[in-house]
């Protein structure tokens, strides 16, 4: 029953967001409550603590630093779903700062300096964020970096991720960034 009621509510985010998730078909296959506890995980960061243009751009961020285009494709079309403005999206993928607005600029920067361990600009950042949006904001901008980067992961990690594609706002290509490359 719950595999059943776990492969619906796949089904329907595939054929909302026109995305492939078989290998979350294949994690409730072979382990429902996993699946059930994985999905769950999605919704930790209280989206009403920071604003939709960066909690879009530390999500994207997340998402390219361990994919390179479906994933980070459902980040941006989820984004633009949450409000956040196509030219926004944009320039949060090419990571022009300046165009994509203080909110999201602020974001990006969160992310990036966290992924790239830039501690002394990082914890500058971090002061910045709790100014901004408070400790709330902090946690929720922390939360959405760690869950954009859990789907790609674990669909690379099980052998799904052997599609590289464009990534599309509002239906035209948007050159983006490459991946964030972390140090070993």
């Amino acid at each position: 029953m719950l595999r059943a009621f776990l492969n619906a509510q796949i089904r329907k985010m595939e054929r909302t967001w026109t995305y492939d998730a078989s290998y979350l078909h294949e994690i409730i296959a072979v382990s429902p409550l996993s699946a059930a506890k994985f999905g769950v995980l999605s919704g930790l960061a209280n989206r009403r603590d920071a604003p939709a243009e960066a909690l879009a751009a530390v999500g994207v961020v997340g998402t390219l630093a361990e994919d390179c285009g479906p994933c980070t494709q459902i980040s941006v079309d989820m984004a633009a779903a949450n409000g956040v403005k196509p030219a926004v999206l944009r320039a949060i993928l090419a990571g022009d700062l300046e165009a994509m607005g203080a909110d999201a600029a602020l974001g990006y920067r969160f992310a990036r300096t966290a992924l790239e361990r830039r501690l002394k600009e990082a914890d500058a950042v971090r002061e910045a964020v709790v100014k901004r949006w408070g400790p709330k904001g902090l946690v929720a901008l922390a939360l959405t970096l760690t869950t954009a980067r859990m789907y790609p992961t674990v669909k690379y990690a099980m052998g799904h991720g052997k599609t590289c594609s464009k990534v599309t706002v509002a239906g035209e290509a948007a050159p983006h960034r490459a991946p964030v490359m972390i140090a070993a």
